[in-house]
């Protein structure tokens, strides 16, 4: 799905790019974002097994940006740079909920038919963000101007 997203993302999903913490190296990886005027909210994924087993799991683009918060962010409507960091601030964190997870585009519908069974629907689109969202890593990129 990289280079389709690449050429053209979807909306509400884009191509984040971070800088390998170790290598120095740009690291592509698909993600949802959900862009909020200067503020992009996105959340790393943990799957069921991973979430129960081990909790505070966290991917490797998610160090890089521990390491690096230097990004960009290719989204419908261009490429935007901007720094990236994890949300800790109850405020901060109730609006990203509400952002990411209320959000439904027409490309999720497909992203909920392959996690869920039967049809798609507004309302388990919008659950399957809630759980994305209470057991994953969110984390906001403050988009540069």
């Amino acid at each position: 799905m990289l280079p389709f997203f690449l050429a053209r993302p979807p909306t509400g999903w884009g191509v984040i790019t971070t800088r390998g913490r170790k290598t120095g190296k740009p690291r592509r990886k698909c993600i949802r974002v959900i862009r909020s005027g200067d503020k992009a909210y996105i959340v790393q994924l943990r799957p069921p097994e991973l979430a129960r087993a081990r909790p505070s799991a966290i991917a490797a683009w998610v160090w890089n940006i521990r390491s690096n918060p230097n990004v960009t962010l290719r989204i419908r409507g261009g490429t935007f740079a901007g720094v990236a960091r994890e949300l800790t601030e109850p405020a901060e964190l109730a609006r990203a909920r509400e952002a990411f997870c209320e959000t439904v585009n027409p490309f999720d519908y497909g992203e909920c038919d392959i996690h869920l069974r039967g049809l798609p629907t507004r309302s388990k689109i919008q659950e399957l963000h809630r759980y994305w969202f209470d057991t994953g890593v969110p984390l906001v990129v403050d988009i540069a101007n």
